[in-house]
């Protein structure tokens, strides 16, 4: 993940908004449902996370919920989604690196998800993902906090993770990095869903994967870029995110 200096509040609620409204836009949104969250820079351990019962299209900057490790709501006048609450809080309190932690429940993510595979290196886009996933052991809805244990152990030092029967789940060291990785994640399980009903497909050999995956971490300074591009199809789409 590439490094960069850490954010202030005011540039993390910009791009955690746009976040919910780049997802609404790329069909990713479950109505209600899911989270995206991004750690507070700060002594004390925070983190924004959406209030429950905004669609993603309607998130703006201020509306960005602060909530601590205990699940006390410090800044915002509305309640969170309390599944959400243990599975991010779980991560931003395990990993440093995390900054930014993006769960979704797509369809091809929810689909592969449910396979007992689960990612094939069946194209170049998969092949960044190789040995990168971690996958979880469904437990229901993530109501229990001791679930946070096993969430980040399943996690591990990967990039994103497998959900198993549920969703995807990615992180990165700033917003543009998580939603890099869960898009181009979900495309991977878009690729292998389309694949399924061919006829003799074939995998990349794990060698060739290892050696694309290392070029691919090689290209990591490029992904501001992208968020950058992103940024600006929102400025022409509907700027009120900043709101």
């Amino acid at each position: 993940m590439s490094g960069e200096p850490r954010a202030t509040e005011a540039t993390l609620r910009r791009d955690l908004a746009a976040a919910y409204r780049l997802a609404a836009l790329f069909g990713w949104d479950d109505t209600l449902y899911t989270h995206f969250s991004a750690r507070l820079p700060g002594p004390e351990p925070r983190f924004l996370i959406n209030p429950f019962g905004l669609l993603f299209e309607e998130v703006c900057a201020s509306d960005l919920l602060v909530v601590d490790m205990h699940g006390h709501v410090l800044d915002g006048n509305a309640d969170y989604n309390v599944a959400g609450f243990t599975i991010h809080s779980a991560v931003h309190m395990a990993r440093d690196d995390a900054h930014c932690v993006i769960h979704t429940h797509t369809l091809p993510g929810m689909a592969v998800a449910a396979s007992d595979k689960g990612l094939a290196q069946l194209n170049q886009i998969s092949a960044e993902f190789y040995c990168r996933v971690g996958y979880h052991t469904y437990e229901g809805i993530a109501l229990d906090l001791g679930e946070r244990e096993r969430l980040v152990a399943s996690l591990g030092d990967n990039i994103a993770m497998m959900l198993r029967h549920h969703g995807l789940l990615s992180v990165g060291t700033s917003v543009a990095d998580a939603f890099y990785v869960m898009y181009y994640l979900n495309k991977a399980c878009e690729i292998q869903l389309a694949a399924a009903v061919l006829d003799g497909v074939s995998e990349i050999p794990g060698k060739l994967a290892q050696h694309a995956c290392e070029q691919f971490q090689g290209c990591e300074w490029q992904r501001p870029l992208l968020w950058d591009a992103w940024l600006r199809k929102l400025d022409r789409l509907d700027p009120t995110y900043k709101n």
